[in-house]
């Protein structure tokens, strides 16, 4: 399936997504951090549907002005929803999907989420993430990262995750997107999903997460936590997988869209 290339001005920035034609209820994939909407070229052109890059990364605008905050980043890909839509997510774009699932849950049909950042009580941040947050030694850690740093800590989170594909992180890795990740950590309170779980309670829609267990950023162990945000939630384990399950077993791509067909019948 061809799969098209967009750019819009949304929210003061212009946003890139990714699009292809859609069977039935359109799907939005959301990518996480570093990466970019290319995350989700397989389930695009197995599936359709659209998957923007969000504010501070791949293609999108990096501006300073910008609001690096888990509805800053929701605000600026709301109005590319469809009227009805399937939610696909991963790591932090499972949380900006789960802002946006909470503020339309009668437009959500199903979700998917894979290896989420689980901001719920028990979460503690990763080594890196601890660096980021903090003032100064943040900013000297992004300034000291190269390609070789990055492969390493991207291999240590999914072993499977190939070469070339830390090459095309590693081209956008400016300091526009270095800026972003360092405000979205030093904005956000690691149980920040805590406090959308009145709101999330509202929704209706069947969710499906799909947890690599060898992840060491998003643990596995807070799955059945992450979860209980969600009224109708399923857990699966991958076993063998980390960070990017569909990476390192593609079957899990056909899982969550056979998940996401099954819930519209």
């Amino acid at each position: 399936m061809s799969v098209d290339e967009h750019t819009i001005d949304l929210a003061g920035s212009p946003v890139f997504f990714r699009s292809a034609p859609a069977r039935g209820v359109p799907a939005v994939y959301l990518h996480g951090v570093p990466t970019s909407s290319e995350d989700w070229l397989p389930f695009l052109a197995a599936a359709g549907g659209l998957a923007p890059d969000l504010i501070g990364f791949g293609r999108s605008g990096k501006g300073g002005h910008l609001d690096y905050t888990i509805g800053g980043l929701a605000d600026a890909v709301e109005a590319l929803l469809p009227e009805r839509l399937n939610l696909v997510g991963h790591d932090w774009g499972a949380v900006v999907g789960l802002e946006l699932a909470a503020r339309h849950p009668d437009r959500v049909a199903a979700l998917a989420l894979l290896n989420p950042l689980p901001l719920v009580e028990g979460f503690e941040w990763p080594a890196p993430a601890r660096r980021w947050r903090r003032p100064l030694l943040g900013e000297l850690a992004m300034g000291a990262t190269t390609q070789w740093l990055l492969d390493r800590e991207l291999r240590r989170a999914s072993p499977a995750w190939p070469p070339e594909r830390t090459a095309a992180v590693w081209r956008q890795f400016d300091q526009g997107t270095q800026r972003a990740i360092l405000r979205l950590h030093r904005q956000t309170d690691k149980r920040a999903l805590e406090a959308t779980r009145p709101r999330l309670g509202r929704l209706s829609a069947p969710a499906l997460v799909l947890w690599g267990e060898l992840d060491p950023w998003c643990p596995v162990a807070l799955a059945a936590a992450f979860s209980a945000l969600l009224p109708r939630a399923t857990v699966e384990r991958v076993d063998g997988a980390g960070h990017w399950p569909w990476i390192e077993r593609p079957e899990v791509i056909d899982r969550a869209l056979a998940f996401l067909a099954d819930a519209r019948a």
